[in-house]
Protein backbone atom coordinates (compact mmCIF):
# COMPACT_ATOMS: atom_id res chain seq x y z
CA UNK A 1 0.00 0.00 0.00
CA UNK A 2 1.07 3.62 -0.74
CA UNK A 3 1.10 5.48 2.37
CA UNK A 4 1.53 9.85 2.34
CA UNK A 5 3.40 10.55 5.80
CA UNK A 6 1.77 13.70 7.29
CA UNK A 7 5.31 15.27 8.33
CA UNK A 8 7.32 16.01 5.45
CA UNK A 9 10.66 15.19 7.85
CA UNK A 10 9.15 11.79 8.84
CA UNK A 11 12.75 9.97 8.20
CA UNK A 12 14.72 12.84 10.83
CA UNK A 13 10.99 12.40 13.44
CA UNK A 14 11.65 8.80 12.97
CA UNK A 15 15.64 8.63 13.66
CA UNK A 16 15.30 11.36 16.47
CA UNK A 17 13.10 9.31 18.08
CA UNK A 18 15.24 5.97 17.56
CA UNK A 19 18.38 7.47 19.17
CA UNK A 20 16.37 8.07 22.21
CA UNK A 21 15.93 5.14 22.82
CA UNK A 22 18.90 3.17 25.08
CA UNK A 23 17.85 -0.15 24.52
CA UNK A 24 18.10 0.39 21.12
CA UNK A 25 21.81 1.48 21.81
CA UNK A 26 22.14 -1.60 23.99
CA UNK A 27 21.44 -3.64 21.56
CA UNK A 28 23.64 -2.22 18.73
CA UNK A 29 20.06 -1.82 16.25
CA UNK A 30 20.56 0.24 13.64
CA UNK A 31 17.71 1.92 11.80
CA UNK A 32 18.51 0.38 7.92
CA UNK A 33 15.59 1.59 6.33
CA UNK A 34 12.30 3.91 6.61
CA UNK A 35 9.63 4.77 3.91
CA UNK A 36 5.91 5.69 4.83
CA UNK A 37 4.39 3.16 6.32
CA UNK A 38 7.65 0.80 6.25
CA UNK A 39 10.35 0.57 8.53
CA UNK A 40 13.52 -2.20 8.43
CA UNK A 41 15.93 -2.60 12.14
CA UNK A 42 18.69 -4.87 12.40
CA UNK A 43 20.74 -5.94 15.79
CA UNK A 44 23.99 -8.02 15.16
CA UNK A 45 24.40 -10.90 16.73
CA UNK A 46 25.79 -10.49 20.63
CA UNK A 47 25.90 -13.65 23.46
CA UNK A 48 24.86 -10.62 25.94
CA UNK A 49 21.19 -10.72 24.42
CA UNK A 50 21.17 -14.87 23.71
CA UNK A 51 19.15 -17.48 25.50
CA UNK A 52 20.48 -21.17 27.10
CA UNK A 53 21.34 -22.30 23.12
CA UNK A 54 23.13 -19.38 22.06
CA UNK A 55 20.21 -18.42 19.39
CA UNK A 56 18.95 -14.71 20.11
CA UNK A 57 16.81 -14.99 23.01
CA UNK A 58 12.73 -14.45 21.89
CA UNK A 59 12.64 -11.00 24.11
CA UNK A 60 14.75 -9.86 21.84
CA UNK A 61 12.75 -11.11 18.38
CA UNK A 62 9.69 -9.60 20.11
CA UNK A 63 11.84 -6.53 20.42
CA UNK A 64 12.71 -6.18 17.25
CA UNK A 65 9.58 -6.73 15.55
CA UNK A 66 7.50 -4.26 17.95
CA UNK A 67 10.32 -1.54 17.47
CA UNK A 68 9.85 -1.94 13.92
CA UNK A 69 6.00 -1.88 13.75
CA UNK A 70 6.07 1.25 15.97
CA UNK A 71 8.65 3.67 13.53
CA UNK A 72 6.67 2.11 10.52
CA UNK A 73 3.46 3.69 11.97
CA UNK A 74 5.31 6.51 13.49
CA UNK A 75 6.67 7.58 9.66
CA UNK A 76 2.83 8.53 8.85
CA UNK A 77 1.83 10.53 12.40
CA UNK A 78 1.72 14.06 13.01
CA UNK A 79 5.55 15.62 13.85
CA UNK A 80 4.26 16.15 17.34
CA UNK A 81 2.58 13.38 17.97
CA UNK A 82 3.97 10.02 19.78
CA UNK A 83 3.15 6.24 20.04
CA UNK A 84 2.88 3.22 21.65
CA UNK A 85 2.25 0.00 21.40
CA UNK A 86 -1.08 -1.18 22.37
CA UNK A 87 -1.25 -4.80 21.72
CA UNK A 88 1.24 -7.08 20.12
CA UNK A 89 1.30 -11.15 19.08
CA UNK A 90 4.72 -12.84 18.43
CA UNK A 91 4.61 -16.05 16.24
CA UNK A 92 8.21 -17.86 16.59
CA UNK A 93 8.63 -19.65 13.41
CA UNK A 94 12.17 -21.03 13.82
CA UNK A 95 15.46 -20.31 16.06
CA UNK A 96 16.82 -16.94 15.88
CA UNK A 97 20.06 -18.96 15.19
CA UNK A 98 22.48 -16.49 13.19
CA UNK A 99 24.43 -14.00 13.13
CA UNK A 100 22.13 -10.66 12.34
CA UNK A 101 18.46 -10.37 13.34
CA UNK A 102 16.49 -8.54 10.64
CA UNK A 103 12.74 -6.64 11.55
CA UNK A 104 10.69 -5.53 8.79
CA UNK A 105 7.28 -4.22 9.29
CA UNK A 106 4.36 -2.83 7.05
CA UNK A 107 1.57 -0.40 8.22
CA UNK A 108 -1.88 -2.80 6.94
CA UNK A 109 -4.17 0.26 8.13
CA UNK A 110 -3.57 3.46 9.48
CA UNK A 111 -6.68 4.89 11.33
CA UNK A 112 -6.54 8.06 13.33
CA UNK A 113 -6.02 6.94 16.16
CA UNK A 114 -4.94 3.34 15.91
CA UNK A 115 -2.04 1.71 13.23
CA UNK A 116 -2.16 -2.01 12.59
CA UNK A 117 0.91 -3.47 11.56
CA UNK A 118 2.82 -6.84 10.39
CA UNK A 119 5.91 -7.30 11.22
CA UNK A 120 8.31 -10.27 10.02
CA UNK A 121 11.62 -11.15 11.54
CA UNK A 122 14.34 -12.75 9.43
CA UNK A 123 17.59 -14.10 10.99
CA UNK A 124 20.96 -14.24 8.61
CA UNK A 125 22.98 -16.58 9.05
CA UNK A 126 25.79 -17.84 6.25
CA UNK A 127 24.50 -15.05 4.52
CA UNK A 128 21.23 -17.18 4.22
CA UNK A 129 17.79 -15.05 5.52
CA UNK A 130 15.60 -17.61 6.83
CA UNK A 131 11.76 -15.90 8.11
CA UNK A 132 12.18 -17.18 12.18
CA UNK A 133 9.30 -14.37 13.41
CA UNK A 134 6.00 -13.15 12.50
CA UNK A 135 3.85 -11.02 14.24
CA UNK A 136 0.90 -8.44 14.49
CA UNK A 137 0.67 -5.06 16.19
CA UNK A 138 -1.88 -2.05 17.19
CA UNK A 139 -0.15 1.13 17.69
CA UNK A 140 -1.98 3.79 19.10
CA UNK A 141 -0.86 7.55 17.89
CA UNK A 142 -0.83 10.27 21.04
CA UNK A 143 -1.16 13.67 20.74
CA UNK A 144 0.66 15.74 22.13
CA UNK A 145 -0.79 17.92 24.94
CA UNK A 146 -1.11 20.99 23.05
CA UNK A 147 -2.66 19.56 20.47
CA UNK A 148 -5.77 18.33 22.47
CA UNK A 149 -6.06 22.17 23.77
CA UNK A 150 -6.98 22.81 20.15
Amino acid sequence: MKFTPKDKDYINKVRESFSKQKFMDYLHARLVKTEPGFCEIHIPYDENITQQNGFFHAGIVGTVADNAAGYAAFSLMDKDSSILTVEFKLNLISPADGELLIGRSNVLKYGKTLTICRSDVFIVKDGVEKLCAASQSTLIELQNKSDEKK
